[in-house]
């Protein structure tokens, strides 16, 4: 693949990835006018209409956007194929599962929470996806000899706590720590992805 000024697009995918949602859920939170805090309240409802009006724009796009940012981030994770084929057919799936996740997150965007049913099947499909992606394309990348091999691991633990938690503690606070934690590892990814690259076009450093 090729990179955009020296950077694999892995990681500038990567970096815009986390930069758009972060900055577009501060905005909608900023514009909340109630109360909001990750115990209480659902990463959604700051995409509720009935509850932020204005707020909720930036939010439901947040997620639009970033969905459509994922699109070729995951796209792009075939620098990490490699000649042996379990490895590289194992990441193949992961991407087609990552890139279904994306479709997913955008679907979350264009039903808001108010739209009700709609928006539940949206939510709940993408929390499916992501676990399942998590899981098969860290075990790809795990594959990879050259891939370190603790980032795959964290993707794998963060996939498996998010589910623990689920059943344990559920609620809002299993959203946002699934969906940050999610975050982390795309960040984890860009980074790796950085070093990869690099080591690769200074092989004597």
């Amino acid at each position: 693949m090729k990179a955009y000024r020296n950077i694999p697009l892995v990681t500038l995918f990567g970096i815009i990835t986390i930069s758009i949602y972060c900055l577009f859920t501060m905005v909608s939170w900023a514009f909340y006018p109630e109360s909001f805090a990750p115990w209480t309240n659902y990463l959604s409802r700051l995409g509720n209409f009935d509850y932020s009006p204005f707020g909720a724009f930036f939010y439901n796009w947040g997620c639009i956007l970033t969905g459509i940012i994922l699109i070729p981030f995951f796209i792009s994770m075939a620098i990490w194929w490699s000649e042996k084929r379990i490895q590289m057919y194992t990441l193949i799936l992961g991407q087609i599962i990552g890139l279904a996740s994306a479709i997913a997150l955008v679907m979350i965007g264009i039903y808001s929470e108010d739209s009700g049913s709609p928006h539940m099947t949206a939510s709940s499909t993408f929390f499916i996806i992501n676990f399942v992606t998590l899981i098969v394309l860290s075990i790809g990348l795990i594959l990879h000899n050259e891939f370190p091999k603790l980032v795959g691991v964290l993707g794998i633990g963060v996939s498996l706590s998010s589910l623990l938690l689920e059943f344990v503690v559920g609620g809002p606070i299993t959203e946002w720590y699934t969906v940050f934690a999610s975050l982390t590892y795309v960040g984890f990814l860009a980074f790796a992805t950085y070093c990869f690259c690099k080591s690769k076009s200074n092989p004597t450093s």
